[in-house]
């Protein structure tokens, strides 16, 4: 039985106290937060701190909170020589305090408070400063989840980069699609097959492979009465600079 401790009540907080609850490998010994009543409907509210002086043992203490906060937080600690993770995909090993062992145990999601996730299929990408903390780490990881890596800090920051232009900028992009739709009386729900279909190639091509369309095909004619019918400047750059990138593809 692996003892943690979340400390954090945000969306990878509270994602990770359901899946943590499911697993027979895992005990959750307390969640801290701020403001008790907003873990309340997930863990037994006597597990619930908001001082650190009330931290009890544990085997490893996860914090889940805000990038910009992760320093402060395990600062504040107030034990030495314990195993101390963050989870986030952006910040180093180094900003955790060196008074503790170090890790980083990042999920690499998206997470949203209202929409469930199998923990399962999610990537779990750890690192540990010793081989032992890292073993835990990993016992720890694949008591949720079937998909887990050993990442070093450098390679988090490259998969963290490339997950914003996967996930958050594609989202942006349906955001841009269904601005396009809404503003000429055009239903979004009409582009969602395409939307399933392009993120299914993936799973069997290469995305060179899979690409297609006027930028691909280098349709001059096509393009330029794309950019004639947007009238939102923002909408038209956004457009030249994704044309141009697959362009430059070949």
């Amino acid at each position: 039985m692996i003892r943690i401790t979340l400390i954090g009540s945000g969306n990878v907080a509270q994602h990770l106290i359901k899946a943590f609850a499911k697993s027979e490998l895992v005990e959750i010994v307390q969640v801290y937060a701020r403001k008790k009543e907003t873990l309340a409907s997930l863990v037994d509210f006597d597990k619930i701190v908001n001082d650190f002086e009330d931290l009890k043992e544990a085997d490893i203490y996860i914090i889940a909170v805000s990038d910009k906060a992760i320093s402060e937080v395990a600062k504040k600690l107030p034990f030495q020589n314990r195993v101390v993770v963050h989870t986030s995909g952006a910040a180093s090993l180094d900003v955790l305090d060196s008074k503790n062992r170090k890790g980083v145990f990042y999920p690499l999601q998206t997470f949203s408070k209202n929409k469930e996730i199998d923990f399962s299929t999610i990537p779990m990408c750890l690192e540990a400063e010793n081989t032992f903390d890292f073993r835990v780490l990993e016992s720890l990881a694949k008591s949720i989840s079937n998909a887990v890596y050993p990442i070093n800090s450098n390679q988090r920051k490259a998969l963290h980069v490339a997950a914003v232009f996967v996930n958050n900028f594609t989202n942006h992009l349906y955001q841009i699609g269904q601005e396009i739709c809404e503003e000429h009386q055009v239903p979004f729900d009409v582009l969602k097959p395409l939307i399933q279909e392009t993120s299914e190639k993936i799973k069997t091509l290469n995305p060179v492979d899979a690409q297609t369309g006027p930028a691909k095909r280098h349709d001059a004619t096509t393009i330029e009465a794309h950019l004639e019918y947007l009238t939102n400047e923002n909408q038209k750059n956004i457009y030249k600079i994704l044309t141009q990138s697959i362009q430059n593809n070949g």
